[in-house]
């Protein structure tokens, strides 16, 4: 059975250890599917020049963030990792230069989500690099270069946010509406995805003031484009958690398949 490929807005590192819609949400679609074989994720926390995967046994959890209650630094997600897909991985996105990490490990990008999705730690899991040197037509390539990953059982995991604007986010932590060009980019996005039209999302930068203020930095938008490379032409694509938080950050999940 070909697994789904997922991407996850994770928004607020809290939502490790909190109880909400999104967190609620998360766990029901790791019910859902099938328990994956393998899990491969592009977290935008782990955005450098180069491309890398995560090639050793026993990846740390990395606390990447500052200033948060000290429980969720106790937070632990002890997933093994696994050499043979990393090593798949390298051989799959060839000629493309991946080299195997074995220093850096599971930052919250990842392990926030997975901690309800998969909340016994037990699937292997390998993060991949976003190269910040790179255009995004190649991470696009990257995730179509993924796609047979699926067939074999391997869940295709990005996360990140599709609008991801600190600056305007409320942080007094008071309910607020969000704001009008956010609203305006997620409806737009969501069609551009139900019509199976990437192209405008991968060049997600001629899309207007709009898209400009939802990302106004990459490094959260393009773990969207690998998941999108790695779906295919039939799947259904479905929106299973939803909701802008502070005003300007996007939790929308996107599914393919």
């Amino acid at each position: 059975m070909r697994m789904p490929a997922i991407f996850f807005g994770h928004g607020n590192p809290m939502n490790a250890i909190e109880n909400n819609a999104y967190t609620r949400g998360w766990r029901a679609i790791g019910e859902r599917m099938p328990r994956p074989k393998a899990i491969v994720c592009v977290s935008a926390h782990w955005y450098l020049p180069g491309t890398f995967v995560t090639a050793m046994e026993h990846p740390r959890t990395i606390h990447d963030f500052g200033g948060f209650p000290q429980p969720l630094y106790e937070v632990r997600y002890p997933a093994p990792g696994d050499r043979e897909l990393a090593a798949q991985i390298q051989t799959l996105l060839a000629p493309a230069v991946v080299e195997a990490d074995e220093h850096w490990g599971f930052d919250h990008g990842t392990w926030s989500v997975l901690c309800h999705v998969v909340p016994d730690a037990g699937v292997p899991v390998v993060q991949l690099s976003i190269d910040e040197m790179q255009p995004a037509d190649f991470h696009y390539d990257i995730g179509k270069r993924l796609a047979p990953l699926r067939d074999e059982g391997i869940l295709i995991m990005g996360s990140g946010n599709l609008i991801h604007n600190l600056h305007a986010y409320a942080w007094g932590g008071h309910p607020v509406e969000p704001f009008d060009w956010a609203l305006r980019f997620e409806k737009q996005a969501r069609a551009l995805l139900i019509d199976g039209d990437h192209e405008p999302l991968i060049n997600y930068e001629t899309l207007g003031r709009d898209a400009m203020l939802s990302a106004p930095t990459p490094d959260h938008y393009l773990p969207l484009l690998y998941v999108m490379g790695a779906s295919a032409k039939d799947d259904a694509v479905t929106f299973p958690v939803e909701g802008i938080d502070g005003g300007s950050v996007s939790m929308l999940t996107v599914q393919f398949g």
